[in-house]
């Protein structure tokens, strides 16, 4: 039987396969190579080309089989706030589902940025069964971790957008479970919010937000606030 890929392995995997199949064009070698390198190890990339390798289906002669996908631990869905009507409801439209890297990427390619999307409009991808809205049962209690941006024409805002649903379909966090969603608005101030479903768990919230900083290379503060209120809880 294939070994099955560690959660911190996963996200590495996804970022090979990007590479390897040309699939990223907004980003260039260097690029990949640096958000590889500094989010994880020479020994962890090493051992994700491994299980990469081991994961893969093979035929009886230990050919391997072209087509076969590799899943992902949840099943996702993209969502878009169109910003086109007066209900709040009819602006959130559900555009695909996706439970493997291949579909991720497929979609990927297939959709505008985020830096091309109209001033108002959104991007969500939330676990299935959670719409991106303060009013889903997952989402009452929680909060988000919310990251600012100056420019909407900016790579960076796409780039971290990228890195963002990277680490969070790649189930790399250690409280990857607290996870609902994450949401970019294109707004005079852009943002992305990580969603967590439980603001009172203090340890996951927390981790959670130090992992993303790390992780994205972030310089610049990143806040955390309840669903429902403007007051910032961390600041980190």
């Amino acid at each position: 039987m294939a070994c099955q890929p560690k959660r911190s392995e996963t996200v590495v995997i996804h970022e090979l396969l990007a590479f390897v199949q040309q699939k990223l064009d907004v980003m260039d070698q260097v690029s990949l190579e640096q958000i590889l390198m500094t989010s994880f190890t020479e020994d962890e990339i090493i051992q994700a080309k491994k299980v990469l390798a081991d994961s893969a289906v093979k035929n009886s002669e230990g050919l391997v089989i072209e087509g076969v996908k590799h899943p992902l631990q949840n099943t996702w869905s993209f969502w878009m706030f169109t910003n086109k009507n007066k209900s709040w409801e009819q602006n959130l439209v559900k555009l695909a589902t996706f439970d493997t890297v291949e579909d991720y990427w497929c979609l990927y390619h297939h959709m505008k940025t985020p830096s091309e999307l109209e001033f108002g409009q959104d991007y969500s991808i939330f676990k299935e069964g959670i719409r991106p809205m303060w009013e889903d049962d997952a989402n009452r209690h929680g909060g988000r971790w919310l990251i600012g941006f100056d420019r909407k024409n900016s790579p960076y805002l796409d780039n971290i957008w990228l890195f963002t649903v990277l680490l969070l379909i790649g189930e790399t966090l250690e409280n990857a479970d607290e996870i609902c969603g994450v949401v970019v608005s294109v707004r005079a101030k852009c943002k992305i919010g990580i969603w967590v479903k439980n603001a009172g768990n203090e340890k996951a919230v927390l981790e959670i937000g130090n992992r993303l900083k790390s992780q994205l290379g972030l310089d610049a503060k990143i806040k955390f606030h309840n669903h429902n209120r403007v007051h910032n809880i961390y600041t980190i």
